[in-house]
Parts: structure tokens; sequence; C-alpha cells
């Protein structure tokens, strides 16, 4: 009897979390955590710190009771369960036959070698209009029946399921086609990005490259004569030099 209350609990469509959680203490984490530490220890009697400890090592200690749930489990192969539903491990998406479902649109070409060139492309929009215009549909006749005979709703339900499952599979067919324009449109952003910063280096090398002409065009050579007033005539010099690399540096810090 406690099994099937679990089953159902389970099965439920907002379950509640599992009662292990109330496991998850700070005390039994550090619990675990000394445990560990003694069973890493060398024939020096000092502890290996760089241990890393996976699921079969930890269930192979003698952990009381309350910390087995602290210990992860295995690594599902090929099925899970979620809420009572098998989930697959696969990448692959089933098709409604493996499924057991009827299927209400045509295969799609497996290929497109010669002999079968000639046959066009599966239509997903034209198919996903028409499952749409069925639904309607369906589901005027669903309120006709409850309006009328009640007892009899079961089977335009299951049509309605069956309208909901195939629209839905078309949509997942296109999900490797959204996966790749997703990471195309990822790509152009990172390329206009690159782009935009290589057009602002541009344009800093450009104002850098003009002061640089300008202290070129104001720069003097001092004749012979005037060797004698060289630190009269550095000072303006300076002065100039040192508003020159102000400016650089305006221009750098603007662009940053």
């Amino acid at each position: 009897m406690a099994d099937e209350t679990q089953q159902r609990v389970v099965n439920a469509a907002f379950a509640p979390p599992p009662p292990l959680w109330k496991h998850f203490t700070p005390e039994n984490i550090k619990k675990l955590d000394q445990i560990k530490t003694e069973a890493s220890k060398g024939e020096d009697g000092r502890p290996n710190k760089k241990k890393e400890w996976s699921a079969p090592d930890l269930r192979a200690l003698e952990l009381p009771s309350e910390l087995r749930y602290l210990v992860p489990p295995d690594i599902p192969e090929g099925q899970y369960s979620v809420f009572g539903e098998l989930q697959a491990l696969s990448t692959a998406l089933p098709s409604l036959k493996e499924q057991g479902i009827e299927q209400l649109y045509p295969e799609p070409p497996a290929s497109t070698t010669e002999q079968d060139s000639q046959s066009p492309p599966l239509n997903h929009a034209y198919y996903l209009l028409k499952i749409s215009k069925s639904l309607l549909l369906n589901f005027l006749e669903f309120v006709g029946t409850l309006s009328v005979s009640p007892e009899q709703f079961e089977s335009k339900v299951q049509d309605l399921r069956n309208l909901f499952i195939n629209a839905h599979h078309l949509l997942n067919l296109y999900r490797p086609h959204q996966a790749r324009e997703s990471l195309i449109m990822m790509m152009e952003e990172q390329l206009n990005h690159s782009r935009e910063e290589i057009k602002q280096m541009d344009k800093v090398k450009a104002d850098i490259e003009n002061v640089l002409e300008q202290l070129q065009a104001e720069g003097r050579r001092v004749a012979p004569g005037e060797l004698e007033n060289t630190n009269d005539l550095a000072k303006p010099e300076k002065e100039r030099a040192d508003a020159h690399s102000q400016l650089i540096w305006d221009l750098l810090d603007k662009e940053n």
C-alpha cells in the first residue's frame, strides 16, 4: 500500500520534492567529509586530499542510513523516469511510429538519390496549418459531444491528444534548424562586434597620426647661434609636447 501511494505521488503532475532532501543538512555533509577524510588516510596516517570519490567508492563505505542519501546515484543508461514517464537519453528524435502513435503527415524523404529527387520535401508549415484547423474542428466536436452525450468524451479526447502530439513532433523536427540558425546568428554578432572594434581602433590610429603630424610640423631646429638660449626655447617646446601627449591620452580614454 505504501509503494502504491509513493508511486501515485511520483506520477503526479506537480509532485512534491522527494523526502530525502531533509538529509542534505550542513551537519550530514560535514559528517560525510569526515568519513571520507578518515577513509582516505594512507599508511603514514595522512589523508589524501587529492583523492576523487566516485559514487561506487562512497557506496563501498559503511555509511549511516542518514548519509546514504548523499551518495549520488548511478548514471542512467538508455532511459530514465521523470514523473512516471520514461525519457530516452539519446538526442535523436524518435518517430511517432516508434512511440506507437498514429502519424498524421507523410514521412519526409530519407535520401536525395536520383530516384527520389522528384519527390518534394516535406512542407512542415502546410501540415502544421492543417493540424491547427483540425484541432479547432475537433474541439468544437468535443464540446458538442459533452453537451449531448458526455459519456462518449474519451474518443474525442484521444483525437485531440493525437493532434497535439503530431503538431509538437513537427515542431521538434525544426530543432536542428533552430540550433544551426542560432549558432549562425551568434557568430554574425561576434563578427560584427569585432569589425566595430577594428573600426574604432582605426579611428584612434588616424587621430593619433594627425597629432603626431602636428608635432612634426611644429618641430624646429635650433640654430648654432641660439644654443645659449636653448633652455628658454626648450621650455615652450616641452609645454607643447606635454599638451600633445595629454591630447593623445585623452583620445585613447575617449575611445575606451
